[in-house]
């Protein structure tokens, strides 16, 4: 086991994105929005600079933006999820191990040679291959190369690598970390240790070990010892197993009639299916749930869930189609202006651990599930929802609003990009 780590940021990951296919959005200030253009979820450096903060309203900052030049742009998740894989892979080949953290994140293990060079070469082929800018940390635990790679963000002179190992004097760096910035800590909890005089990452690394026991439990001691140096938290290489699949979005504008909402729940049950049968899961339980806008208080208001215990554990679409749909008509009065419905799918077993049942129609459940392969490999060539079920409708005028969406570059045949020469 490898007791050096790297961690790998993505520099505000959705931004760069953005820029990949945009080269005029370079040094340009560039926010995100979330669905339905609500608020800021995503800033370039140049609009942190301006002031805005995370979770911004869009709608109170209109004028703002227009008047520094921000642009402003929709949440684009096909394809941020895409470029985060292309990242991914990248960095895979030239490390014994690597753990994806996040969607911009990922903990590699590095063997002895492997250090600041090898950091360069490898920011550099990330942003060659990819066109993403990242910055690297290494530290002898995940907890400093955590602290590591902050600070390599952070001062731009370092080029965006460091290695706390090569600093002099460790603890003079630790002591301008505020415990808010450490791994795992976060303001609440740096709230209880300023109240017992620790305010920085060197105050917690030298605390009394019973102190801080007693402040933050079995983890916080955890913590302490990695900013000690001693390694306790490993590489979690194989991604934890799903407890739960959620598919559920807010819609564009209200929505009354109960059609409108039986199409937005069968497409997002049949979306939350595809993940199931991608897992090689099977749900054994189902719940919908239906809300009006909470927000709103010049209208009634209406919220309302109800779940299922499936008779056998399926991943087939018209199966859970059906049970969704027949608690969502249970939920709905007439009357209210809808906001928000969803699926929520739990207690997962895998495909090959469903007990046969003595009755069942076996020929029935091999062409269920031959036309869900069929049905997701034509989706997966021909775009999302190319092949759907009748009850998903033909024209969303519920789906979530999305105004200013760059194109999926890399996800959609029909809105990749094109090069003139």
């Amino acid at each position: 086991m490898s007791t050096r780590f790297a961690l790998v940021d993505c520099n505000n990951f959705y931004a760069s994105c953005e820029r990949v296919f945009n080269p005029r959005l370079v040094h340009r200030p560039v926010v995100v929005l979330s669905n339905n253009d609500g608020c800021v979820i995503a800033r370039s450096e140049e609009v942190k600079q301006l002031g805005i903060p995370m979770g911004a309203p869009a709608h109170e900052h209109k004028e703002f933006f227009r008047k520094n030049g921000v642009v402003v742009l929709s949440s684009n998740y096909a394809l941020y999820g895409d470029m985060s894989a292309r990242v991914m892979e990248t960095l895979r080949p030239d490390v014994p191990a690597m753990e994806v953290y996040s969607i911009d994140e990922a903990f590699l293990a590095l063997e002895e040679w492997q250090g600041m060079d090898f950091a360069r070469k490898l920011r550099a082929r990330v942003r060659q291959w990819t066109g993403i800018p990242v910055s690297i940390g290494i530290g002898p635990t995940k907890t400093l190369a955590k602290i590591a790679n902050r600070l390599a963000k952070k001062t731009p002179e370092l080029g965006g690598v460091l290695d706390l190992g090569l600093v002099r004097d460790l603890d003079d760096t630790l002591s301008r970390i505020p415990c808010a910035d450490i791994w795992g800590i976060g303001k609440r909890l740096a709230l209880r240790l300023a109240a017992g005089g620790i305010h920085s990452a060197l105050d917690l690394k030298q605390a009394g070990s019973g102190f801080v026991r007693k402040s933050l439990g079995v983890v916080g001691e955890r913590i302490q010892r990695e900013l000690q140096g001693v390694s306790c938290l490993s590489l979690e290489e194989v991604a934890a197993p799903r407890k739960g699949i959620a598919s559920a979005k807010s819609f564009g504008r209200p929505v009354e009639s109960l059609v409108e909402l039986e199409e937005a729940l069968s497409t997002y049950t049949a979306r939350a299916a595809e993940k199931l049968r991608s897992g090689r899961l099977l749900a054994t339980c189902l719940h919908v749930f239906l809300s009006t806008n909470p927000f709103s208080g010049h209208q009634s208001q209406h919220q309302a869930s109800a779940q299922i215990r499936l008779s056998r554990p399926t991943n087939n679409t018209p199966d859970l189609l059906r049970s969704a749909l027949c608690l969502l008509r249970q939920l709905y009065r007439p009357g209210h202006l809808y906001k928000k419905t969803g699926i929520f799918l739990t207690d997962f077993i895998g495909e090959g651990e469903r007990q046969a049942d003595f009755f069942e129609d076996v020929p029935t459940i091999q062409r269920r599930r031959k036309l869900d392969e069929v049905v997701d490999g034509l989706n997966h060539r021909l775009g999302r929802h190319a092949i759907r079920y009748g009850s998903m409708g033909v024209h969303a005028k519920w789906a979530m609003r999305q105004e200013t969406r760059s194109p999926k570059f890399t996800t959609r045949w029909d809105e990749l990009p094109v090069a003139k020469a």
